[in-house]
């Protein structure tokens, strides 16, 4: 196949494909954690299970008394990285003719400068966990294969929009077939590996904080 034929197909067939696996397998992911279920407690409650949960979603997601350097560092790195990574994915203009041709929506691009920091910050960010997590002895002993894994396959989207941008590396077609391969091996990926806790991230926490809040403790 050529280049051109490439590209028509990971821009059809391919991104469909993905996207259906994407959202099958979150369904499934979601729905099993769901059904998991837990044994009946036959305690008395001590508290609101919902206002707790909601409440360590919200406590969790940003800083608080008590916080260590290294938990300060975590947060500050999490947030550079998603937000670098949604605006670019939202903001970037051909990404919005994309979103266009799918469902008739658009609105503003950003200024291809401001794509740019905030695609360099978000590889800073992912560059940063890196090695935080090979500076640290306990969290590098407990990374698997799957830990690198699932940075090579998020960093890939950034890197190869930031040479596509600036046409370098390898011809332009060629190029944008790499960069669109990246992103549906990233979708395809996120329901079957640790990449899954960009939605169940949130479920765990309230989970935690519904069952201290029925054990009447802080989560």
């Amino acid at each position: 196949m050529t280049s051109t034929e490439w590209l028509i197909w990971v821009r059809g067939p391919g991104l469909q494909l993905s996207l259906g696996i994407f959202i099958l397998g979150m369904t499934y992911r979601i729905m099993q954690t769901y059904f998991l279920g837990r044994a009946k407690n036959l305690a008395e409650p001590r508290g609101s299970q919902w206002l707790h949960g909601m409440k360590t979603i919200w406590w969790r997601s940003f800083f608080h008394p008590g916080m260590t350097i290294r938990g300060y560092f975590t947060i500050i790195s999490g947030y550079t990285f998603h937000l670098g990574f949604i605006i670019t994915l939202l903001f970037l203009d051909q990404h919005i003719e994309l979103f266009r041709s799918w469902t008739g929506l658009s609105w503003p691009a950003l200024p291809p400068i401001v794509i740019t920091i905030t695609a360099v910050l978000g590889i800073a960010a992912l560059v940063a966990v890196l090695v935080d997590r090979f500076a640290d002895p306990v969290r590098y002993l407990l990374s698997d294969y799957q830990d690198y894994l699932c940075w090579v396959l998020t960093v890939l989207p950034l890197v190869t929009g930031l040479l596509l941008v600036y046409k370098m590396w390898l011809p332009y077609t060629s190029l944008l077939v790499v960069h669109i391969i990246s992103f549906e091996i990233l979708l395809v990926a996120i329901p079957f590996t640790k990449l899954s806790h960009v939605f169940t991230i949130f479920i765990a926490r309230w989970y935690n904080g519904a069952i201290a809040g029925y054990k009447g403790v802080q989560s």
